[in-house]
């Protein structure tokens, strides 16, 4: 998720864009709804206690304890909701030739069900806070509160939710991947222009893209739970499933939660969600901030800093998202 695109790409990627929904007017984070909200409510506080809980446990770092007990409980939570659940382990060449055991963890609702639906996010830590304002605290690992812990809370609570209610007819395939934030640090010499980034997801997508069963649509959670964000249209969403953006952005007015997803031009990001879209022939979009006068960056305050930890983790935000799918996949 962490590399800008060309702004040429931006306005190369815009142009295939046919039409925007009208934007709704909004003053606050949440709004009248402009439609009865579809399926359960979304519940942030079980939510934020999800994304503290991961966060208990350290950074989520590549290689280390708290990464593999991390990925233990998260697996687990998804079998204790009854879904079935896959861990597809391999070993991921890193940047700097690091050998990098990493888990994809998939769980399924209703695994036989058609059409099927992509929900995923990806859940390791970054093992550098190389964009930290203090450049003693370059070579520390980040907490990945947003980064990381915020898109898995809220797959683990749409997966609770969704179970709970029971009326879901369609398949939903949860995926967290790993190994996303391997990517060089800015600090390194070893700059490379090479696919460095979202490494689990580009093993994924290999491993799916011929299969009969693969889900029909995906949406990628990235940094979901940041104070102040808002989800501008992010660039490769546009390109690849722009009936889908709509669809999403939509979604979000319809549940009050328009001012929080603008319909206007975000980034164009390298995400987990572009393997999945060019290798997997999954049509998917990204949910991810786009903070346009921040100037530590465009992602936000504390992306790839120290400061990225439960602190700073808004529950109305994860809510805004959440109820946000929770409206697109009950109204397909």
């Amino acid at each position: 998720m962490k590399k800008l695109i060309t702004v040429i790409a931006i306005i190369a990627l815009a142009a295939v864009a046919l039409f925007a929904l009208k934007q709704c007017k909004s003053n606050g984070g949440e709004t009248t709804p402009l439609h009865q909200p579809a399926g359960p409510d979304f519940c942030a506080d079980s939510a934020f206690a999800y994304c503290k809980a991961q966060c208990d446990f350290g950074p989520r770092t590549m290689n280390s304890a708290a990464h593999d007990s991390c990925g233990a409980w998260i697996a687990q939570k998804f079998r204790a909701l009854g879904l079935t659940v896959e861990e597809q382990r391999c070993t991921l060449t890193g940047y700097d030739g690091t050998q990098l055991r990493a888990t994809n963890i998939i769980a399924h609702y209703r695994p036989d069900a058609q059409p099927r639906t992509l929900l995923c996010a990806h859940w390791d830590s970054r093992p550098w806070a190389d964009n930290d304002p203090n450049e003693e605290n370059w070579r520390k690992p980040v907490m990945a509160a947003n980064d990381g812990a915020s898109g898995v809370a809220v797959l683990l609570e749409l997966a609770r939710i969704i179970v709970s209610d029971g009326t879901l007819q369609t398949g939903i395939d949860f995926v967290c991947f790993d190994a996303e934030d391997w990517g060089t640090p800015q600090w390194s010499d070893n700059q490379t222009d090479a696919d460095v980034w979202a490494l689990g997801s580009a093993y994924w997508a290999e491993s799916i893209k011929d299969s009969p069963n693969k889900p029909r649509i995906g949406i990628l959670l990235d940094m979901v739970g940041g104070q102040g964000a808002q989800f501008f249209q992010e660039g490769i969403s546009k390109m690849y499933a722009m009936g889908l953006v709509n669809r999403v952005w939509q979604a979000a007015q319809e549940v009050g939660y328009g001012s929080l997803f603008p319909i206007q031009e975000g980034g164009t990001i390298t995400d987990d969600h572009l393997a999945v879209n060019q290798v997997a022939g999954i049509p998917t979009i990204d949910i991810i901030p786009y903070y346009p006068d921040c100037q530590q960056s465009s992602f936000g305050p504390t992306w790839h800093t120290v400061s990225d930890d439960i602190s700073h983790i808004d529950p109305n935000t994860l809510k805004a998202v959440g109820q946000t799918i929770v409206q697109t996949i009950y109204t397909e």
